[in-house]
């Protein structure tokens, strides 16, 4: 039987099960079951309940969670900022990592900028030296565009950096050929 999945928005009540899930992504021997992890450059944590909550209060964005059988097993984070869509603090549990649940996100994603917010692109920052990672958004048609920006050393709300040499590079897709 194929597992039931269906997309929602996050409520406020969600935000412990969406930090936990971001934070087995990216930190800590949890993280090393996936391929996201970045246990290996940055200890510390990713996020944290209270930024969670903060950002469920914006008006311009929203989190977006998969769930399959009634458990979380994917979320991000999407801003309208003008005719973009930011998109961030893409997790899956790391169990679930390579099943496609990914690719769906990113569809859902690029649906909900295109058809309900009419945006012309989806952006997101990637730490540059995940080539694999990178490599795996190209083949969903986004673009590096070479513009980057710093990574946030001595804010360890961010992680603590374990390499002197992180930063974010910018992708994109067009939505609109």
């Amino acid at each position: 039987m194929t597992p039931k999945h269906t997309f929602r928005t996050a409520t406020q009540a969600d935000a412990p099960v969406i930090a936990e899930l971001v934070e087995s992504a990216y930190r800590g021997d949890a993280s090393r079951v996936g391929w996201t992890t970045e246990a290996d450059f940055l200890h510390g944590q990713r996020t944290d309940v209270t930024e969670i909550e903060e950002l469920l209060t914006s008006e311009s964005g929203r989190f977006v969670l998969f769930e399959r059988d009634g458990l979380v097993a994917a979320s991000c984070y999407i801003e309208r900022q003008d005719r973009t869509c930011y998109f961030g603090m893409f997790s899956v549990h790391p169990p679930f990592q390579g099943t496609g649940i990914g690719r769906m996100v990113i569809e859902e994603v690029e649906r909900i900028a295109r058809d309900e917010w009419d945006c012309d692109r989806v952006e997101m920052t990637v730490i540059d030296i995940r080539a694999e990672l990178i490599a795996w958004y190209e083949r969903r048609g986004y673009a590096r565009t070479g513009r980057t920006k710093a990574f946030p050393y001595g804010d360890e709300r961010f992680g603590i950096p374990q390499r002197d040499d992180l930063r974010f590079e910018y992708l994109v897709k067009e939505l609109r050929a």
